[in-house]
């Protein structure tokens, strides 16, 4: 590359060539000397026309002040509408957990007052840096973790904690007449009208005609008739082979098929069937065999934890047959 310069008046010209090398340089050179002169121009321009009041320079510092700190301002309102729907997520997961334990509490019989008081806490006051943004949100991101965990497992407790419960309630432990002594308990007896040795398979409630029966646990009814042996008589299927029997009413206000609710009012005594006077006859079968409903209704007096295994037809000596005689017949009741 050649270049030719010469004075105003043309009267002298000098010729300068560039090799590769050489130009390459040069164009580097005059870029750092422009460099160097914009960054004199900015110092000398801006900055001393800021500091010295210079009207121009002064406004166009101030836009770039005022840019600046828009951009800051948007950063933050983004950062912060963020954290706040953040926030907003967690209180609801606050108030579901806050219900879940409720619950929870309920159906362990714990006071939820109890939970809600704040533990105390305390201590010597070390001061430490302030948090990042980065940092909270990393905070926030791990109470979300916890959150969810914690629902998750009440939630699996609250299952566990009902499905007990719906056991519970359909084993019968209530007494099916209220206010009633008993008469003739489960086991072998003199039988009142043949006067022979007999077994008993159920309990005797001597009660008025029209006292109320009530059913000792939730379940389906699955036998509403008239009994030669036990007169009107209404069976409760209340799941795990577990059936109540309730024999001699006078009235009876269900049917095959109905819903029962622990506690339901089922029937009314009276004196029908094989019968000396009004009373209610009241049987628990495990696996079609009678068992001693006294042990089930002390069971709900005294053991509300063990209502569920007396239930289970392998617990203990529910699950046995009564003794000899092999086979019983409906006569050996009344």
């Amino acid at each position: 590359m050649q270049l030719i310069i010469t004075d105003a008046w043309l009267a002298r010209s000098h010729a300068i060539h560039l090799s590769g090398t050489k130009l390459v340089l040069a164009m580097v050179g005059l870029s750092l000397a422009l460099m160097l002169v914009s960054l004199g121009m900015y110092h000398w321009v801006f900055l001393k026309g800021a500091r010295e009041g210079w009207p121009v320079i002064g406004s166009l510092v101030r836009l770039v002040v005022k840019d600046e700190f828009a951009q800051r301002d948007r950063f933050m309102r983004e950062n912060i509408e963020v954290m706040a729907k953040k926030l907003g997520e967690m209180q609801a997961k606050m108030l579901q957990l806050e219900s879940l334990g409720e619950r929870v509490s309920g159906l362990a019989g714990v006071n939820p007052a109890d939970i809600k008081i704040k533990p105390g806490q305390g201590g010597t006051l070390v001061a430490g840096r302030d948090l990042s943004l980065d940092e909270l949100q990393s905070t926030l991101n791990d109470l979300d973790l916890v959150a969810n965990q914690r629902t998750d497992l009440m939630t699996v407790i609250e299952s566990r904690l009902f499905e007990q419960k719906i056991k519970k309630m359909m084993v019968p432990t209530q007494q099916p007449v209220q206010g009633v002594n008993l008469g003739s308990a489960f086991g072998w007896r003199i039988d009142p009208l043949s006067g022979t040795s007999a077994l008993h398979t159920g309990l005797d409630f001597p009660a008025e005609q029209g006292t109320p029966i009530y059913s000792a646990a939730g379940g389906v009814v699955v036998t509403q008739e008239y009994h030669m042996q036990y007169g009107n008589l209404v069976e409760v299927d209340h799941g795990n082979d577990l059936i109540t029997r309730y024999a001699h009413a006078s009235r009876v206000f269900v049917k095959k098929g109905d819903l029962i609710k622990r506690g339901q009012k089922l029937a009314e005594v009276g004196s029908t069937g094989r019968s000396t006077g009004p009373h209610l006859h009241f049987e628990v079968l495990v696996q079609g065999v009678p068992q001693d409903p006294q042990k089930f209704l002390n069971a709900g007096r005294n053991l509300p934890g063990a209502q569920v295994a007396q239930a289970n037809p392998s617990a203990g000596t529910l699950a046995q047959k009564p003794p000899a005689p092999a086979t019983v017949t409906p006569a050996a009741q009344r």
